[in-house]
């Protein structure tokens, strides 16, 4: 399902949240983006940074089912976001 940006931006703020109260995921991610937690702090509404949230998350299924489930989101509604968001198009190479 292909949705706009704002929505996109609503599922990587919730994203956000559910990173930043998970005290063992909330430090790779900040190590991974190199992000101090201050920065991330500033940052959060940026959709490049929200963009990376969500490319962090989708690095393991466990986060992705973590997230969803939480949320009550299909799991499939998480790389949709990330589509909809800088950075997130799928690259055709031909």
């Amino acid at each position: 399902m292909a949705f706009g940006r704002d929505n996109a931006e609503v599922i990587a703020l919730k994203a956000l949240a559910w990173l930043a109260g998970n005290d063992e995921l909330l430090p790779l991610f900040l190590g991974s983006s190199g992000l101090a937690p201050a920065e991330l702090a500033t940052r959060a509404a940026e959709p490049e940074v929200l963009g990376s949230v969500l490319d962090f998350i989708l690095m393991d299924d466990a986060w992705v089912q973590g997230f969803c489930d939480s949320e009550r989101l299909p799991y499939d509604r998480l790389m949709a976001a990330r589509a909809a968001l800088p950075g997130g198009e799928q690259v055709h190479w031909t």
